[in-house]
Parts: structure tokens; C-alpha cells; sequence
């Protein structure tokens, strides 16, 4: 089976050959901790997830090396700092801050099957790392040091007889488009518009570092040099994918590529990026101002996290996501009939029509149509059941019991199981006995409870009657 993904550097869908098969390594941008994620944010989680789970199956567990940051060094983690813990000295009150919120982030992203990443490195930790590679590209003529800050020059990336990409070939544009579709920040020791700090002094109060390039004062790194230190310092010079959100690809991987291509003198930082599309709300664009705004701890309140995964993946991760209420319960009944039939099966293998969806550029609709189709076999055959079982767990789903599933929704709507099944011992009797006014009572009842039955027949051709919690 041949894995094939989409690069955004090249436009194309390609064959996956990793540098090296024994440790193949993944790099994605991961959270901000400054607040509760949103269901954005669990795009590129949940995404990533399965790509490293696909990875992991193809090439082994101990084979892969999965990379996602934390990022704990940011201007909306200092202003939450001085907010939540005011009179507390700030280098104290922001570790105060992103212990809750790195705990809060990973709560949540767990709920949603993530495995979690081989490693997880903290922006503050890579501080030496960031400083030599900023020495390496001022050293080389990349990068120059003006009133204090450091900052790369793409004019200098551009004007290299070398090996190296052109600034703006990862998102296609000039340097006058970047420049006309950017907030480019305006300063006077800048030499040219384009220009982007890799350093720059720290104001009073603010989180500070022995600067580098000979600068006397303290400072702080920029965003986009954090990312190129820590995956050089786990995943090497050069590594097979990097990963994120279609909003990265300007200017954070641009000039993530920029910094670590001028600075080891290489072609290309990863072999393969990939992206995820944005994500809506019920048609809008999710903002606070339109008041559609919503957090995946909000999401989990009212639904398990299997069904926010489901969701999630029904559209393929390229692709604009429309996140609505009504897909929403789509998926969490399909999720009821796939435990119902498969998470007390013992797994075997995954099915060949799966894995093969997946290694086609991470095609998750032709995957769920793949695992409905094993679905509509496994009524008669137990190979179909064992092999839906299997493949849904690749998947990160079946982590509970048929009865743990099905118990835990109805605690959540309070619902008494004894009772109900009671009830329906009740109208079951009545219609054995054609008595079909008490049988209509007894589920208009059940349905006033929030209760749905379904008629049906087992095996051996006898009545049965399953019930479900309505939405």
C-alpha cells in the first residue's frame, strides 16, 4: 500500500517516502496556553492524530516521532498574566497561567482520542537553541542586528547563489504580494519592509533572556524562530512532514522554512507540509463578535468527544469544515449503532478499504464510507464485525464498552435504564397481546422521556425493541 499525501510546497499529491523508514518524524504547531481551546483548534489536533496513527501502523510504534510545541511565550499569555494575578511578579503570575491552561488543553484533546505526541517542548525550555540558530544566520549574512533586535532579511534569502528556496515559495508569493497582503510592522532600523524580528528586547516586566549577536540588553525570541528551534532540536535539520492549520502557511511557515533552510544550507526544512482548512460555525465564520464563538471544554459539556472526532473527520482536512448542530448529531448516532454492533467485538486486523482511503492524502469521507459498508456487513459476517472493530479503533474510537457508552449518555440525561427497560418489557407484552392503544401509551410515554425505540427482528426472526437517548 502506497501512502500518498498533498505538499503544499509543491502543489502536489505524491508519494510518501520518509528520509529514513526506521524513525520517521512529524512536526505540527501546536496551542498557544493562554486560554480554553476552540473547535478550531481541535482541527489540526484530531487531523494530525490520524495521520500519526496511520504512521504508526504502517511503519511501527516505536518508529515514528511525533513532535507538536507548546508555545508559553506569547504577548496574550503576558497580558491574562497580569489580569488573572495582578501584584504578582509577572515572570511567576505567566507560569501560573500556563500550568492551568497547558492542563486545560490537554484534558480537552484528550476527551477527543488524541494520542499524545512522542514529544511536547516548551518554547521557554528551547531558549539556547533559538539564540544559535539566530547566531548561525547572522553569521551567514541572513539576518543582521539593528537598535537591539535581530531580524532576517528575505532580500538576503533571495539574493543567495545557493541551494536555497526563494522567500515566498511555500505560499506562492512575491515579496511585493507579501508585502501589500501582510501588516508588515513599520520601524526605522529596518532595511527593508519584509523584514521579521527574531529577537527583539523585552520591556520591563516582560519574560527576558540573555539576548544574542552581541546584544547587551535581555530580550525575548519572535514566534516564527521558536518553531524552527524546536523541531531542529527533535526532529533534526531535516525532517518528513511539518504540519498545521492553512492560516500558517503565511507568514509563521514561511518564514519558519526561511530561517531553517539559510541556516543549515538546505533545499528544504520538511519534504512534505501539510494543512488543514479553516473552520465555520453553521455557515459564519467563528468569532466572539458574532457570538458563535465556542470551546471544545463547552462541546464536551454537551457531547462526548468521539463525537466531536467523528465530526470532525467527516470532511476531508483540506477542505473548508461547516461545523453545524445537525452533523453534530449525525455522527453521534452513528456512533450509537457502531458500539452497538462493534465495541465489544475482539479486534483483528483493519480493513484494507480503510487503510487504503487513508493513504490516499488522508481521505476520511471515503473512509467513513468505507467503515459504513463494513457496517452494513457485520449484521452476517463476523469477519466484516471483527475488522469494523478494528479499524474504528485505529481511528481512536471504541475506547468504552457498549454498555459504558450507552450508560454514560443516559447518566448525562438522567435517565433510569431499569425503568426503561421495564416499560418496555410492558408494551412488548401488550403487543403480544394486540393490545396496541396500551402499546401507542407506553411509547408515547418512553418518547415524552426523551427516549426513542426501534422495532426490529433478531436472529431467529422474534420481535426485539432497542432504544436510544433523542437529542
Amino acid at each position: 500500500m502506497e501512502l500518498r499525501l498533498y505538499d503544499t510546497f509543491s502543489r502536489e499529491k505524491r508519494p510518501f517516502v520518509p528520509l529514513d523508514p526506521t524513525n520517521v518524524r512529524m512536526y505540527v504547531c501546536g496551542p498557544t496556553v493562554y486560554d480554553f481551546a476552540h473547535i478550531g483548534n481541535a482541527r489540526p489536533v484530531i487531523v494530525f492524530d490520524v495521520l500519526f496513527r496511520l504512521l504508526r501502523h504502517l511503519y511501527g510504534e516505536r518508529h515514528v516521532t511525533y513532535v507538536r510545541n507548546i508555545t508559553d511565550v506569547d504577548d496574550k499569555i503576558n497580558d491574562r498574566a497580569a489580569r488573572d494575578y495582578p501584584g504578582v511578579p509577572l515572570n511567576e503570575a505567566i507560569r501560573k497561567v500556563t500550568e492551568v491552561t497547558d492542563k486545560q488543553f490537554h484534558e480537552d484533546v484528550d476527551a477527543l482520542g488524541a494520542l499524545r505526541p512522542t514529544v511536547e517542548p516548551r518554547a521557554t525550555e528551547h531558549i539556547p537553541e533559538m539564540r544559535a540558530l539566530i547566531e548561525r544566520l547572522v553569521a551567514g549574512g541572513f539576518a543582521y542586528v539593528a537598535e537591539d533586535h535581530v531580524l532576517f532579511s528575505p532580500q538576503a534569502m533571495n539574493a543567495a547563489n545557493s541551494v536555497l528556496p526563494r522567500y515566498g515559495s511555500l505560499a506562492k508569493r512575491s515579496l511585493d504580494e507579501m508585502i501589500a497582503g501582510a501588516r508588515v510592522d513599520i520601524a526605522p532600523y529596518k532595511r527593508d519592509a519584509t523584514d521579521f524580528v527574531l529577537w527583539k528586547p523585552s520591556k520591563p516586566g516582560e519574560p527576558s533572556w540573555p539576548s544574542p549577536a552581541g546584544i547587551k540588553v535581555e530580550g525575548r525570541p519572535g514566534w516564527h524562530i521558536e518553531c524552527s528551534a524546536m523541531s531542529w532540536k527533535h526532529l533534526g535539520e531535516q525532517f518528513d512532514i511539518h504540519g498545521g492549520g492553512i492560516d500558517l502557511v503565511f507568514p509563521h511557515h514561511e518564514n519558519e522554512l526561511a530561517q531553517s533552510c539559510c541556516a543549515f544550507h538546505s533545499g528544504r526544512m520538511a519534504n512534505v507540509w501539510m494543512h488543514n482548512g479553516f473552520l465555520q460555525v453553521e455557515g459564519e465564520k467563528m468569532s466572539k463578535s458574532l457570538g458563535n464563538f465556542v470551546t471544545i471544554r463547552e462541546l464536551l459539556a454537551d457531547w462526548p468527544g468521539e463525537v466531536l472526532r467523528l465530526n470532525m473527520l467527516k470532511t476531508h482536512y483540506r477542505s473548508p469544515i461547516d461545523w453545524t448542530l445537525k452533523g453534530l448529531e449525525e455522527s453521534e448516532k452513528t456512533l450509537d449503532d457502531w458500539y452497538g454492533v462493534a465495541a465489544d467485538v475482539p479486534t483483528g486486523s483493519p480493513a484494507e478499504s480503510v487503510l487504503e482511503a487513508l493513504a490516499d492524502d488522508l481521505n476520511t469521507p471515503q473512509m467513513i464510507a468505507a467503515l459504513h459498508g463494513l457496517r452494513h456487513d457485520a449484521g452476517r459476517n463476523d469477519a466484516d464485525r471483527s475488522a469494523l472493530a478494528a479499524s474504528l479503533r485505529l481511528l481512536g474510537f471504541l475506547s468504552e464498552s457498549a454498555a459504558q457508552w450507552q450508560g454514560r449518555k443516559q447518566q448525562a440525561s438522567g435517565i433510569d435504564a431499569a425503568n426503561i427497560e421495564a416499560l418496555i418489557a410492558e408494551r412488548t407484552a401488550a403487543r403480544a397481546r394486540k393490545d396496541f392503544k396500551e402499546s401507542d401509551r407506553i411509547r408515547d410515554e418512553l418518547a415524552a422521556m426523551g427516549v426513542v425505540l426501534k422495532d426490529g427482528k433478531n436472529a431467529e426472526g422474534k420481535p426485539v425493541t432497542t432504544w436510544e437517548i433523542a437529542r
